[in-house]
């Protein structure tokens, strides 16, 4: 083989490393959105001929996928039996609770602490940027606006980012994943009764007032209420 033809096979080889990688990638985007969004119900088992199927892709990136999303806490290995949607519980949900609000309090402290005057510029921003889109896109009913929950997830990104902590912020924001699918698994969907702009301005207020404590009270209630409505739907966790 001349040194022409095996640079062009070398090239060609990478390139369909490449394309497999994006491949899996986006499967993983993919069934990382659905099951956030609950379109994939806890417990339900995931064979593989079915992924196959439901996202037109071969078996190895199926497989790659759900080992990824596995890390992720999205979903389980039940040794033999293969993979499973992970599943929910009132005892789930109050962990996941006061985990985020532990760490996001550690992150809260750390970004007061830090002080940086970009930190407070970018949470106006962000509330800013909240404050002016719906949190339905209607207003006689519950229908989920993508746009508030991306800016909605921002805000609170913001609000702990001055902590100069990217392991911190990763662990946050892997327990924020969690409580995103419990919210969209209840049908209560936490409106209309509840007023959010409110509780994040108060938030925000805080932050500018630099009053750590009320800052983080704040936090804890926003999370600790967001946990009670939820655990108050009787459609996700039935009263014996």
């Amino acid at each position: 083989m001349s040194r022409i033809s095996a640079l062009s096979s070398a090239s060609q080889t990478a390139s369909q490393a490449g394309s497999n990688v994006t491949l899996a990638t986006n499967l993983y985007d993919r069934m990382r959105a659905d099951l956030l969004a609950g379109k994939l119900e806890p417990g339900r088992k995931l064979q593989i001929e079915f992924l196959c199927d439901q996202y037109q892709a071969g078996q190895t990136p199926v497989r790659e996928a759900l080992n990824r999303l596995t890390s992720d806490g999205l979903v389980e290995r039940r040794d033999q039996r293969g993979f499973a949607v992970t599943g929910i519980s009132a005892a789930d949900l109050r962990e996941i609770t006061r985990t985020r609000v532990w760490l996001e309090e550690v992150a809260l402290r750390e970004a007061f602490a830090a002080d940086q005057p970009e930190w407070e510029e970018a949470l106006v921003l962000a509330y800013h940027r909240l404050s002016k889109v719906p949190r339905s896109l209607s207003e006689t009913q519950y229908l989920e606006n993508p746009e508030w929950e991306r800016l909605h997830r921002a805000f609170h990104r913001t609000l702990i980012s001055g902590c100069q902590s990217r392991w911190l912020l990763n662990f946050c924001e892997q327990l924020s994943d969690q409580l995103y699918r419990y919210r969209q698994l209840s049908v209560k969907r936490i409106y209309p009764n509840r007023h959010e702009r409110e509780e994040h301005k108060a938030m925000l207020d805080a932050v500018i007032e630099r009053d750590a404590p009320r800052a983080i009270q704040l936090m804890r209630k926003h999370y600790e209420t967001t946990a009670d409505i939820i655990l108050a739907d009787a459609n996700l966790f039935p009263v014996e």
